[in-house]
């Protein structure tokens, strides 16, 4: 199968077949401790920021998700449209299919060309980097859309059940990479793809010299699930086997937590299964500095709601910001948090103190932000 129609496949199964709620973020296990006089009038709660040397109105990202032909041209032209009326940022899918076919190239370009004046995350894979993608190639899919940053997603758990899968995961990619990073001229962001980021694997890309991460954690769409999905309707052996890994991964809370934990003074876009303005304060809160959106954002896209859900997502993120005492994001960033259940047990079992946690949380957003 050529990659346009996988990834029109995979549109097309994200949009209508389960493939989220398999595990949970373990979001619901962190609580924001209400303030009965925030000391401010809500209309004084400020969510702007800068990413990536551009400001935004809100520390939001619609994640890459398509790219790669004609038809999904389209939709990318949809969400382009949401990130410039929102001023948020905005990624595209993998743009491998574009660097190796120029005639696919506008499927991606279109979304600078309607977001003109926010970023925009160029995105291509890690195995490609395994196989022999360097310089030449990250900086056509930077200058294919004028991006801001470039993502390289990491994928091992979806490429080792696609039927064509390419699971390629040697260590020298990261070695690769930071070579490609001194003559790039823009971020390179580690991203996962919805099983997260450990605090080994940030540890490891930190003594490399990498500060920007993506964790994406399970508990939102799982592309697992979409894989087994596209098994089955061919046949594939793997397809069974895939049924025992739907919940596999880090939850996204505490993926931020363990990111956050080695990597105090790194860029961090907390993701996977985001799916409102409470989780994503949650998100800013726990130790993130912009939350990303995918499969939310694209339903409401493809349903003619995108204004409708941004309006709510953002009024939603405002609120928990005035009722926890918050009038801007430095101070969300150190809001008193209370963490329980199953997120305080995974954090304990791996080592992290909470109290010492908290307290370095907000002592290293204050250094990033000076």
């Amino acid at each position: 199968m050529s990659i346009s129609n996988r990834k029109l496949e995979h549109l097309e199964i994200t949009l209508y077949e389960r493939v989220e709620g398999f595990t949970s973020t373990l979001l619901e296990d962190v609580k924001l401790v209400h303030q009965a006089l925030p000391g401010f009038d809500f209309s004084d709660v400020e969510l702007s920021t800068a990413l990536f040397g551009k400001k935004v109105d809100a520390p939001i990202v619609i994640s890459g998700m398509t790219g790669g032909s004609p038809e999904l041209e389209i939709v990318n032209r949809r969400l382009a449209e949401l990130a410039s009326k929102f001023r948020i940022a905005i990624g595209v899918g993998s743009q491998r299919a574009a660097i190796e076919r120029e005639d696919l190239r506008r499927s991606f370009a279109v979304v600078r060309e309607v977001a003109k004046d926010v970023p925009v995350i160029g995105n291509v894979g890690a195995p490609q980097i395994a196989k022999g993608y360097g310089l030449k190639e990250l900086m056509a899919a930077v200058q294919m859309i004028e991006a801001d940053a470039i993502a390289v997603h990491f994928n091992p758990a979806q490429e080792v059940f696609q039927p064509e899968g390419e699971p390629h995961y040697g260590l020298s990619i990261l070695d690769k990479l930071s070579d490609v990073s001194k003559d790039l001229g823009v971020p390179i962001i580690l991203k996962e793809t919805g099983c997260g980021f450990s605090r080994e694997f940030v540890r490891l890309a930190k003594s490399k010299g990498f500060t920007y991460f993506d964790v994406e954690g399970a508990g939102g769409t799982s592309w697992v699930a979409v894989e087994m999905i596209r098994g089955m309707r061919r046949g594939n052996w793997k397809a069974e086997a895939a049924k025992r890994f739907l919940d596999w991964g880090i939850p996204t809370a505490a993926s931020i937590v363990e990111a956050r934990s080695e990597a105090p003074n790194a860029f961090i876009i907390g993701s996977g299964g985001i799916r409102n303005g409470l989780d994503a304060a949650k998100t800013i809160a726990l130790g993130a500095d912009a939350v990303g959106l995918a499969l939310p954002v694209l339903k409401a896209a493809e349903s003619g709601r995108g204004d409708e859900f941004f309006k709510v997502f953002i009024f939603e993120m405002k609120v928990a910001a005035f009722l926890s005492g918050s009038k801007d994001l430095r101070q969300l960033k150190a809001a008193p948090l209370v963490i329980k259940g199953d997120l305080l047990n995974w954090l304990t079992q791996r080592g992290i103190d909470l109290s010492t946690y908290l307290k370095m949380r907000g002592t290293a957003h204050e250094r990033l932000l000076r």
